[in-house]
Formats: structure tokens, sequence, C-alpha cells
């Protein structure tokens, strides 16, 4: 579906990404396209393409996670790179994950500068595991929006910390083995950095303790975690699991009897979260932005005009009518989302009731 046009710049949510046709620049499609910016490394933002531009975390990281053939460029932060007509792009900390990226793209049009910048998955908050987010000014801002509704303003992250901590070591004290969900890559080194220091060993099933593997290559310093492998009630008892949301009515776990299984995301604000999940806790803490600070985004880069995409976009764009400023969802109704299991970013989780 075609977006409106204006004056300066065409964007069109196409392909599940975004593309702009005047300067031929593909971000995050999820359908095949001979070359693509990817954002971060996340699978639902990745598709077989067959070159792709990501800054220099991302790259590696995606290294673990496409065909070898793939062809990567590695772009450095703050490096910009030409495409054609004069225009260029500058990959800038987006602070959703480590790597992740917004895109800033400049060109001249009737002989002054004109500027975008399109956002990616985003959060304002300084992650453990992330860098900080750094906006810039431009004149149209393309910006995800899943958490774009008044009710999804998230508490304060050490209180919600503390409340994993005491989970963790209430379950503990009960005989309990306790479990908290989060995706491989992201969430589930960002819980390691909090719970790993308060004095019980974890364990990582597989693709996230490889994921914690490259981030200490890339110079994150996280706590020792072991590796999960054969699960037996024995081998896990006094430790911590971390482990995807797909296990969680999986039968890998089953054979711990006595567990105590909390989900770690930003929908755990929704009444139904624990149902949804298949759990007895959920916890507030995402690495996606929230209300307050898809506000505040706005506000930070200035824009002219805002393009809405993802989660609830239509929602968030009538807000920003109503505030004043010229906004629209590019893809008209709120998104459709993937099924539960389906990797990986929270802002997929409520498809059917998950994401």
């Amino acid at each position: 579906m075609k977006a409106k046009v204006s004056r300066d710049w065409g964007v069109e949510a196409r392909e599940g990404g975004i593309y702009l046709p005047q300067v031929d620049l593909w971000m995050d499609p999820k359908r095949p396209q001979k070359r693509a910016v990817v954002t971060h490394a996340h699978y639902d933002h990745l598709a077989g393409h067959r070159e792709i531009w990501a800054s220099s975390g991302t790259a590696r990281l995606l290294q673990e996670r496409v065909p070898k053939r793939t062809k990567i460029r590695a772009i450095p932060f703050g490096k910009a790179v030409a495409l054609g007509g004069g225009a260029r792009f500058t990959l800038v900390p987006a602070g959703h994950i480590l790597g992740s990226a917004m895109v800033w793209v400049e060109r001249r049009v009737g002989g002054k500068e004109t500027r975008l910048l399109y956002t990616g998955d985003f959060k304002l908050r300084g992650g453990k595991t992330s860098e900080k987010c750094e906006p810039k000014r431009a004149d149209v801002l393309v910006m995800e929006t899943t958490f774009g509704r008044p009710e999804y303003r998230f508490p304060a992250e050490e209180k919600v910390v503390e409340e994993i901590i005491s989970f963790c070591h209430r379950a503990v004290r009960e005989g309990k083995v306790p479990i908290l969900l989060g995706y491989a890559l992201g969430k589930s080194q960002e819980i390691l950095q909090r719970v790993g220091a308060i004095g019980l060993p974890v364990l990582m099933e597989r693709a996230g303790h490889r994921m914690c593997e490259v981030y200490r290559e890339l110079g994150q310093k996280l706590p020792e975690v072991g590796r999960l492998g054969k699960i037996t009630a024995e081998k896990v008892g006094g430790h911590i699991l971390i482990v995807p949301p797909s296990m969680a009515r999986g039968q890998r776990l089953k054979v711990i009897e006595k567990r105590s299984v909390a989900v770690v995301t930003g929908w755990a604000l929704d009444r139904g979260a624990i149902y949804r999940y298949g759990c007895q806790e959920a916890f507030a803490l995402s690495d996606h932005a929230d209300y307050g600070e898809l506000l505040e985004m706005v506000e930070r880069v200035g824009p002219k005009e805002v393009r809405t995409v993802h989660g609830f976009a239509q929602e968030f764009a009538m807000d920003l009518q109503e505030r004043g400023w010229r906004a629209w969802a590019l893809a008209g109704a709120t998104q459709m989302m993937l099924p539960f299991g389906v990797e990986e970013g929270e802002g997929r989780d409520r498809k059917k009731g998950r994401r």
C-alpha cells in the first residue's frame, strides 16, 4: 500500500518494510531485495537479501543468523554512505538492542537540504547491553509505534528489576526453579545483566547463550552464564533459567515439576499477559519505547511530518494530530503480527492474542 507523498519525500510501506523511491532505498523489508538496510538482527526484520547494509554490531550478529552466502556490509555509526543523485544516509544508535540503528537520510530538493529519519525499533531509555539512542533532527520522521497507546507507560526499571530478583529468590526458597522468558537476542542479555550478579547461577538456552558470546566479542561485559543442555530437575535445581517464550508450553520444561515461570516483556502491562504466555508472573521490562518515549521522540526530532508504522500506528498518528502534528499511519490499520513462538522481538508478541 502506498502512503501519501509529500513534495520532498515519497515514503512507501512495502514488503513489510519501508521503501524510499526517490533514493531507491529499502529499510527492513521482509521479502528479499537486491540490497537493503537492516536496522537490527531480530529475525522479524530479516529476509534473504542479496546484500545487507547494517551497523558494525548488527553485521556481526547477522553473521550468526543469515546464510553464509549473504553479503553483509558493516557501516560504523556516524559514517555517511552515498546513494544515487547526491543523497546519502547515516546510521545512528537506536537503543533497541546491541547494534540497532536508525537511518538518517539526506538529499537536496530544489536547492535545499531535506532530511528523513527512520527509527526502526528503538527506545530512549538507556539499556544495559545496547548503545544509547541518538535521535537526529529531520523534516520527516518515520517511526515504529509498537506501544502507541497511552496505557503503555512502563514503570521505573529499577522497580521492575527488584521485582524480578525477588521472584527468583522466592522461587528458590520455595524449592522451585525460576524460569524467565525472554528472546534469545537482546532481551536475554538484558535479563542476564540484571540477575547474573545476585548469587544464583544462570543457565541459558543454546541460541541465547551463543548470542551472549557474540555480545562479549563486541565488548559487552556480561555475567557468567552456563548453557542449558538436556534438562533434568537435578541439573537445574538452584539455577535461574533464561529461555525463549516459545518454550513456555513446550515439553522440555515439563520435566521440572517444581518451577515458577515469568515472562519479561512490555506486554506485561496487558491484563491477560500471564495467560497468553503460560506463566505465573509478568514483568514490564521492554526493549521498545513506551507511549511517553514515542511522544518524546517526536519532540526531539522536530519533524514537519510524521509517518507511523507497526503496532498502534493509526491510534498514535491520531494522537499526534490532536496535538497539532501533521501525522498519519503508513500502513493503515494496526499491523498484523506473527504467531506465538516465531522469533523474534516483543513487538511481534500479540498476533492472535500474543503481541
